[in-house]
């Protein structure tokens, strides 16, 4: 099932729904020297989150690897990533 926006207009009290169809492109950094490199995360149509890693720079048949997500492993990862992210903040 594509992913759906809510949206709630209180004048009217009406609900509206939009389907949207889209992926989130994340680039590597220019720090680390891996700009080439494109992260995509977007949930499947198993329910599960799915998350790719391409190499740009090549083109051949080994230069995507991918992971699908259970719910419970994807939200390990997200408090991982985020607690990871307030170490390096410093927070």
């Amino acid at each position: 099932m594509p992913p759906f926006f809510n949206l709630t207009v209180f004048g009217n009290l009406k609900t509206v729904i939009i389907m949207a169809n889209y992926k989130t492109v994340f680039l590597g950094s220019e720090k680390s020297e891996t700009t080439e490199k494109e992260l995509q995360c977007y949930d499947n149509s198993i329910n599960e989150i799915f998350i790719s890693i391409t190499n740009t720079s090549i083109q051949h048949d080994y230069n995507e690897q991918y992971i699908s997500l259970d719910i419970s492993t994807a939200i390990k990862l997200a408090k991982t990533l985020r607690t990871n992210i307030n170490k390096i903040k410093g927070i």
